[in-house]
């Protein structure tokens, strides 16, 4: 029953007002009742709500002006260039093919990251980069390239020894070029009347392929970054085949029902740079819109958004300043495929009746190879959060640790006090790798080949062989050590009605920030002197309102009685 109609309670109102006011007082009542939860609702209203109708955000706007226009054009039709109409038997022949009419690419190219694996800002006698000194806590190392099943994601024909594949990033049609130029040059040697129409047929895909040319597409792009690590999903948590085609739910921006965004949209590229965080490099020196700068790099989220990307106003343009988009857009990674969570390397090497085996965990994932160890993998993860200012520093091979703790093996950068840092979602991988005890650094195994653990399930041998093809010292004792290895999150970007509530974070208990500290923040955090003069603030306003009814009521009654 509603308070104010109890009859017990109407009863005493009527005997202590003269004349019987009893209609006029249950009105008074009533009056008091709205006026309560009025206050009360606009008290604990969210400030984005009150902007009108009209005060759409600026960032979308923005947005949706900075892809407004999404048809492409060409100028030249491949498969009429005379180049490319010839008969290929060697992907060094359809490189010059290609050259020969976009003269300096090979010269850019052969200056990028993508080529040389190297970070060009890496100073000192380590040399940071995957055909450098850098190691990681899952593939471990390329062994300065030495271990050649690395060399299936460089872009080379024959890794940086040979000629650019330029088809490994232009390539609209599908094929094994390796295999297809193997087969044609057999089959085309031969006498055999058979065999030279399968020559001819073989020659015939290749040139398909070889004309088939195009603007990287996330197929091209997600070749290597959707498998990089050894498999789907193993190294990055928001980077995996699940988004080749996409829908609008798992990305925004990348969902064919959506913006159907390719990787360039965001990655532009000048001179065959791809924009993009390169190691302790951040992808962007700062935060500029295309307001600011229309030839900016795409690649920051103020980029088309701005820094203030909601209605005006609103709280959440309060946090652009320390909390990263991504933190509150992309609640968690993983969301169809899973991503591998943790390798522990030190439990490689186990048999079954003498022999190598595998086993699949609940995920349709191996839990288990004897050649790599123990595996676990996760779907719907939630990310941690680190203060991040776009640098990752990474340690290498030369880099002395101490194995008594957890060792880093990369982090982020950034601190509440960096202007440039914002609180950000990671993937944290973790794992257990070999160690020199002796020396006191991360070793780097050469797994692939004759003399690769893969093969031999010796780790003496493995680890002497790689340190070798590194010029380091080996002492021949080792243990395994834990480490961590941190990826950013910032593709599978939520649909907005799945961005965060506040609640996740400004939360006493189990909030997505528990682990940050040094700074004060509301919901989560208890500071009595604020939290006694908030209440306080709160209840004088209430105290002010029941008064102010219920002066409103006394004087509506006298007037009765008058």
């Amino acid at each position: 029953m509603h308070p104010f109609r109890h009859p017990d309670l109407l009863f005493m109102i009527k005997d202590r007002i003269p004349g019987g006011g009893m209609k006029q007082i249950n009105h008074s009542f009533i009056l008091f009742y709205l006026v309560l939860v009025v206050f009360c609702s606009v008290l604990f209203l969210p400030s984005h709500t009150m902007a009108t109708s009209e005060d759409k955000p600026l960032g979308r706007k923005m947005a949706q002006q900075a892809t407004k226009s999404k048809k492409r054009w060409n100028t030249t039709d491949h498969t009429k260039h005379k180049a490319l109409n010839q008969v290929f038997t060697s992907g060094t022949e359809i490189t010059r093919a290609c050259l020969s009419c976009h003269s300096e690419a090979a010269d850019q190219f052969h200056k990028t990251i993508h080529w040389t694996w190297i970070d060009p800002n890496s100073t000192g006698d380590s040399i940071t980069g995957k055909a450098g000194h850098s190691l990681n806590n899952f593939c471990i190392s390329t062994n300065n390239m030495k271990d050649t099943s690395c060399a299936d994601c460089h872009p080379g024909w024959n890794g940086k020894s040979g000629d650019i594949n330029c088809l490994e990033c232009h390539g609209q049609k599908s094929i094994n070029f390796k295999e297809a130029l193997e087969d044609f040059n057999a089959f085309n040697t031969s006498k055999d009347a058979e065999d030279k129409e399968l020559a001819l047929e073989i020659q015939g895909e290749i040139k398909v392929a070889v004309q088939a040319i195009g603007r990287p597409t996330r197929k091209n792009c997600g070749g290597c970054h959707f498998k990089g690590g050894g498999g789907d999903g193993v190294k990055h948590g928001d980077l995996d085949t699940s988004l080749t085609k996409p829908n609008k739910a798992l990305d925004v921006h990348m969902g064919h029902d959506g913006q159907n965004f390719e990787c360039v949209r965001c990655h532009t590229t000048v001179l065959h740079n791809i924009a993009g965080r390169i190691y302790s490099t951040p992808a962007a020196a700062d935060r500029r819109s295309l307001i600011e700068d229309d030839l900016t790099a795409k690649i920051m989220c103020e980029s088309c958004h701005t820094s203030k990307p909601h209605t005006s106003g609103s709280k959440p343009n309060d946090h652009t300043d320390k909390v990263a988009c991504q933190s509150c857009h992309i609640s968690k990674f993983a969301r169809v495929n899973p991503t591998k969570m943790s390798w522990d390397w030190s439990k490689a090497g186990k048999k079954k009746n003498g022999k190598p085996y595998k086993e699949k965990g609940p995920l349709g994932k191996h839990n288990y190879l004897s050649i790599k160890g123990k595996m676990k993998w996760a779907k719907n993860v939630t990310p941690e959060y680190f203060w991040f200012n776009g640098s990752i520093n990474t340690l290498t091979v030369k880099d002395v640790i101490d194995p008594s703790k957890v060792v880093k093996v990369s982090w982020p950068e950034g601190s509440q006090e960096d202007k440039n840092a914002r609180i950000f979602p990671f993937k944290v991988h973790r794992g257990k790798q070999p160690y020199d005890k002796e020396h006191k650094t991360l070793l780097a195994p050469l797994l692939s080949g004759k003399k690769g653990y893969w093969t031999t399930l010796n780790w003496d041998e493995s680890l002497k062989v790689g340190s070798d093809l590194m010029d380091l010292p080996f002492s021949g004792q080792f243990d395994f050590v834990e480490t961590t290895y941190v990826f950013p999150t910032t593709h599978m970007v939520s649909p907005k009605d799945e961005t965060l509530a506040c609640t996740e974070c400004h939360v006493r208990e189990n909030s997505r920030l528990a682990s940050l500290a040094g700074f004060y923040m509301p919901g989560r955090d208890s500071f009595k002197l604020i939290d006694y003069g908030g209440w306080a603030i709160v209840i004088a306003a209430l105290i002010g309102v029941i008064l102010h009814a219920l002066g409103r009521i006394i004087s509506i009654n006298n007037k009765s009685e008058g």
